[in-house]
């Protein structure tokens, strides 16, 4: 029951569903056999007990309609769109802040006129809920889900402790010179952000400043979340799934407000490298137009406080080209277009096999690169978590540690040959193979040598000799059906090469 958890109702007594007519904006009624669209809400969390539901075309429903029927008319949500929810296992009934209780009354309408308190038996104000999507747990649902005093606890405990100065040892004894850090908007109004967000984000921000100072490290800020969200997803914050950034020239004006107080308070700083505008912005929910606008102004708001920062312009996610921005003229220096790859979100990678997936990366990804790097425009940046970020996971079950190093090592090779680099997403996750120190530590990824190890030479040769065969076999460009099968033998082959020297 957090924001965004999206649920169906169905009348105990009618056995019908409650529809939003339309999708919203118009009357609410309980007929529908079948539940879609339309008959799903997307909860809006006033407090455990208290909610608001938003229809599919954004409207809540509300009781401050004529008589006693509920309606789907209310384009934002107060008292009047607040329903108390007393829960029965699935069962539930639904009580207005005035204390009627709401009912599928014989014209198949919802009315807020049930006589009595209803007991859980079959009555007309008894609702069987489905919960049908519960797929946001991002920092909005955290802190509105906890309330401020338990998501200050929580959230405090976190920034304390989940990345330590000795995480940025760890990186640069491993090669690594860059760190980008996620942020959202609500850290301009640090430490007393509006609700539900709590304090404490640009305290930790400043301390991975001084972190990366000591171990000569650079910083690329990134406006993950953006007020509105740019796509809808849990790490933009958002609070029902919706994009809104692009459809409000307010969210726009704030967005370009935080780069403007970050650049205020890192713009000099030693250890930074860079300013990330926005991150994924949604290609179905941001018009190209309104994007480009805004990285200009954005662009221009670095560049009040910086002459050499660079400004990094995120692709858009979805059915976008990346060459679009190449066409944007934003800046005439320092600036740089971060792609995100993944072999994972897409049903074409669903069905494929850890050799079509390496395959994949120097057949596909290795081109779109160099050509775009060698394109009559800015920097290409590969960037680590989802886009451009990157991470050595993938769909294939039951893949050995073999498997991952293959596939890691030829993602370390295409993405080294962007000109602004690479980054991994992310730095520490409970998702093993998400989490790269993890990856790092158990051998899945080999980055490079440690100060603290000596490399195994050996294993090393043995990777060496495997790719070498397979970027062989993968220019062969073999596709009928025995050439397949001599590609899983040869892979075979690779695999017990590199396990006798392990």
């Amino acid at each position: 029951m957090l924001d965004g958890t999206k649920v169906q109702l169905r009348s105990v007594t009618l056995g019908k569903y409650v529809s939003a007519e339309n999708g919203g904006g118009m009357n609410v009624t309980v007929d529908r056999d079948i539940a879609s669209l339309w008959e799903t809400f997307k909860l809006w969390r006033v407090s455990d007990t208290k909610f608001q539901f938003r229809t599919f075309g954004g409207q809540f429903l509300t009781w401050s309609g004529t008589g006693n029927l509920l309606t789907a008319t209310a384009d934002s949500a107060s008292s009047s769109e607040t329903l108390y929810v007393e829960r029965n296992d699935d069962m539930i009934h639904i009580k207005t802040l005035g204390g009627s209780y709401v009912q599928a009354n014989a014209e198949n309408q919802l009315s807020a006129d049930y006589l009595g308190v209803p007991g859980w038996d079959a009555n007309a104000a008894t609702f069987q809920m489905s919960i049908v999507e519960n797929n946001l747990h991002g920092d909005y649902q955290l802190a509105n889900g906890y309330g401020h005093s338990k998501a200050k606890e929580v959230l405090t405990k976190h920034q304390n402790s989940f990345v330590t100065a000795d995480d940025f040892a760890f990186l640069s004894r491993h090669g690594i010179n860059t760190v980008r850090i996620p942020v959202g908007w609500w850290i301009a109004q640090d430490p007393n952000p509006p609700p539900p967000f709590v304090g404490g984000s640009l305290a930790a921000l400043d301390k991975a400043f001084t972190w990366a100072k000591a171990s000569n490290i650079k910083c690329i800020i990134d406006l993950h979340a953006a007020p509105g969200s740019q796509n809808g997803m849990e790490h933009s914050a958002s609070k029902d799934g919706s994009v809104d950034w692009a459809l409000s020239p307010e969210y726009i004006s704030k967005s370009l407000d935080v780069i403007d107080f970050l650049c205020v308070r890192y713009a000099k700083h030693p250890a930074l490298l860079g300013i990330e505008l926005l991150n994924e912005p949604s290609a179905a929910g941001v018009p190209l137009d309104v994007l480009v606008s805004y990285y200009k102004r954005g662009y221009d708001v670095v560049r009040t406080y910086s002459s050499t920062a660079y400004v990094i312009i995120c692709q858009r996610i979805g059915n976008a080209n990346p060459i679009e921005l190449y066409e944007a003229d934003i800046g005439d220096h320092n600036v740089v277009v971060d792609l995100h790859y993944y072999n994972l979100f897409d049903p074409y990678f669903a069905s494929l096999r850890a050799i079509d997936n390496v395959n994949f990366i120097y057949n596909s990804r290795q081109p779109q690169l160099q050509a775009l790097d060698s394109a009559n425009g800015p920097l290409t940046f590969i960037d680590h978590i989802h886009a451009g970020e990157w991470v050595n996971e993938w769909n294939v079950s039951n893949a050995s540690q073999f498997d991952y190093q293959i596939f890691g090592n030829a993602q370390l090779e295409v993405y080294n040959g962007a000109s602004f680099g690479w980054s991994y997403w992310t730095l520490k996750n409970d998702r093993m193979h998400w989490d790269f120190e993890w990856n790092i530590k158990n051998k899945y990824l080999l980055l490079g040598s440690s100060s603290t190890k000596k490399p195994n030479i050996l294993l090393l040769l043995a990777l060496a000799i495997a790719m070498l065969l397979l970027q062989y076999l993968i220019k062969q460009n073999i596709e009928i059906e025995l050439g397949q099968q001599k590609d899983d033998a040869l892979y075979e082959q690779l695999k017990f090469i590199g396990k006798s020297f392990t």
